[in-house]
């Protein structure tokens, strides 16, 4: 609304999972190698789950400023 948001720390923690799983996808145990493919399918899940309501959101919001300005006349 009154400029760009700080994703500052958001990209941060991002890449720092990001590093955190590359290095597990290096460890010896099967559990913990295999884990990471699902940590990061999930992550991405997430991800696209929040684009989705944030699409929702600015639709509606859209949607309730036109009915603001019809209702007002």
């Amino acid at each position: 609304m009154f400029g760009k948001e700080d994703n500052t720390f958001n990209e941060l923690r991002d890449r720092s999972v990001q590093k955190w799983l590359e290095d597990m996808s290096a460890h010896e145990e099967i559990a913990v190698h295999g884990g990471v493919k699902v940590t990061r399918d999930y992550i991405d899940d997430l991800k696209k789950k929040i684009m989705r309501l944030e699409s929702e959101h600015a639709l509606k919001n859209e949607y309730m400023k036109k009915l603001r300005t019809k209702i007002k006349k």
